[in-house]
């Protein structure tokens, strides 16, 4: 809604009402003691209307309504959006708004129904459920290989150019896990990007070593155009609980368009994960 739409409908309900609901001054706007009351009272009944609606209007409809999905760009374009055609087909009355975006954008002020995270889960007062888990694999390709050697214990990375992830949580000290034991090497390399698929490509053109998912590179790990450095280490640029995560905000009542969605992602991802490059 514009400003100006609701601050008529705020002026409206307090004449309706008999009583300010804010306090205005020129700098600040803030609820009024009575305002704040009269919120706490009503807040639920909201959700009981609007859950009311809801459910009456699957009797006719099904679900419906605007959904507004918050995914990862690299890892929508490559798992999420090949599924949409057959959700939308299923669920003809909902209108899908998908934004693309690795920002950790906040879900509330950005009106996001449900989202989709990458990496490590933050604490935060988001309701979260595991999609899928994710697994990195040390890879270059048989060019760079060729040209530079190949690494042989995880400490030889210092000397080799590797390509780096410039995403909230990942860093240039990437950690192994081997037989229970746990090491770390800090690497640099010639190149530094946001784009997961940007990164394989510059990795595939012999460009250097990367640190990739296997969403990103499991098809080429099994096609030869990239070799993985060290098969039997745990590798991760983060830490070891990365994972593909469904979010959605906390509220009274789940709406069915928001249900329906998460149920139909969980069908396409528990029988394991359905990567667009799988090994």
């Amino acid at each position: 809604m514009n400003p100006s739409s609701v601050s008529r409908a705020i002026s409206s309900l307090e004449q309706e009402l008999g009583f300010d609901l804010f306090i205005r001054t020129t700098r600040k706007l803030s609820l009024s003691e009575a305002g704040g009351f009269y919120l706490s009272r009503i807040e639920g009944l909201a959700e009981d209307i609007e859950q009311s609606a809801d459910l009456a209007s699957q009797l006719t409809q099904g679900a419906h309504g605007q959904l507004r999905v918050l995914a990862p760009v690299s890892f929508a374009l490559l798992n999420v959006v090949p599924l949409l055609p057959s959700f939308l087909n299923k669920h003809p009355g909902i209108r899908l708004d998908l934004r693309l975006s690795d920002a950790l954008l906040d879900l509330v002020e950005h009106r996001i129904d449900f989202a989709i995270r990458i990496g490590p889960l933050e604490d935060s007062s988001y309701i979260a459920r595991r999609l899928a888990p994710m697994h990195a694999h040390i890879c270059a390709s048989p060019e760079y290989l060729k040209n530079a050697g190949r690494p042989k214990p995880p400490d030889d990375l210092e000397h080799h150019n590797c390509l780096l992830l410039d995403m909230p949580g990942f860093s240039n000290e990437w950690l192994f896990n081997v037989g229970g034991k746990q090491g770390s090497v800090r690497v640099n390399g010639s190149m530094l990007t946001s784009n997961a698929v940007a990164l394989k490509d510059c990795a595939l053109a012999g460009l250097g070593i990367i640190c990739q998912s296997d969403w990103v590179v499991g098809r080429e790990l099994v096609n030869g155009t990239l070799v993985d450095l060290f098969p039997n280490y745990e590798f991760t640029a983060s830490n070891f609980t990365n994972a593909a995560w469904m979010i959605r905000p906390q509220r009274p009542y789940t709406p069915t368009k928001v249900r329906v969605f998460q149920e139909y992602m969980i069908n396409e991802f528990e029988p394991g994960p359905q990567w667009a490059c799988h090994t």
